[in-house]
């Protein structure tokens, strides 16, 4: 398999684990970080799906990751994985309904450039 193709699926995988974290703790709350609030808090977030499925899409990309590893060179594909800023911010956008600013779309814009500087090396 083309190692791009890997590194979307490992950016795809790490998208998905960051936006269903999000939604997870959305609808625990904001919370007081104390130890009277550990066994509560955690067993809300060991309890919801959002949040396990969440993980289960980090150790995937993780699995992925290291098959990239075993492939590509570090150096360039890493900064690759920078794409999942973009993904994260335009899903969070349309599905979170979050805040998708003149700034923040200028600055997607400097990273695209920069990954596609760095893949043509």
């Amino acid at each position: 398999m083309n190692h791009i193709i890997l590194i979307l699926i490992g950016v795809v995988f790490n998208t998905a684990a960051q936006l269903l974290l999000k939604v997870g703790m959305s609808r625990i709350g904001q919370f007081e970080v104390s130890m009277a609030n550990l066994v509560p808090i955690g067993s809300q977030v060991a309890t919801s799906l959002p949040i396990l499925t969440g993980l289960c899409c980090y150790v995937s990309s993780v699995l992925v990751w290291l098959v990239v590893l075993s492939r590509v060179e570090v150096s360039m594909a890493y900064p690759m994985m920078s794409l999942g800023y973009i993904l994260t911010g335009m899903v969070a956008y349309a599905w979170l309904g979050e805040a998708l600013g003149p700034m923040r779309l200028a600055g997607m814009l400097v990273i695209m450039i920069g990954v596609w500087m760095v893949s043509r090396t």
